[in-house]
């Protein structure tokens, strides 16, 4: 059982490699959409979730994780992607988060969550400038460069930038 342990873990280790083709600097891991990765003989099976149903870049993703395996031997790969759960921000790692924010992206702040209860009306919260740490930052467009992201502008040092939505 060591073995396959070992053999799961390798493979996990090579999908979490896949970049994001819309955020380079991000892995899917990072991302949170590598759910799961199996392995039955020299058979791979990965499953991983859209930010969106609509996303783009899956076909990118898929590509790259076949390719990926591929390099390493592995002439079996299957990528299921998978719509439930829906992706949430809250899968996204801390270093992920770190990354966007080196990146010049803004990442999410606060969790998810509690836009699916019922009760008091979430406030939004100031978004930090990714260039000066200012919290003087102004909502452009809620759609910025792909779905997922909003353009701000910071009042102060007057960049705009991408904020990654809280979703």
């Amino acid at each position: 059982m060591a073995a396959q342990t070992d053999q799961s873990q390798k493979a996990w280790d090579i999908a979490a490699t896949v970049v994001d083709p819309e955020i380079p600097v991000l892995t899917i891991a990072d991302l949170g959409i590598l759910r799961d990765v199996q392995v039955a003989d020299d058979a791979v099976r990965v499953t991983i979730t859209p930010t969106y149903s609509g996303c783009p870049a899956m076909d990118a993703i898929r590509d790259d994780l076949k390719t990926a395996f591929a390099m390493e031997g592995y002439a079996s790969v299957d990528v299921d992607l998978v719509l439930a759960p829906a992706w949430t921000t809250d899968w996204m790692t801390e270093a992920g988060k770190t990354k966007l924010q080196e990146y010049g992206i803004a990442p999410p702040t606060g969790r998810s969550d509690a836009a699916r209860h019922a009760g008091p009306i979430r406030l939004t919260m100031a978004v930090k400038c990714p260039q000066c740490s200012s919290l003087n930052t102004k909502e452009l467009t809620r759609f910025g460069s792909t779905s997922c992201k909003a353009l701000y502008v910071c009042q102060d040092c007057k960049e705009p930038f991408d904020y990654f939505k809280v979703l």
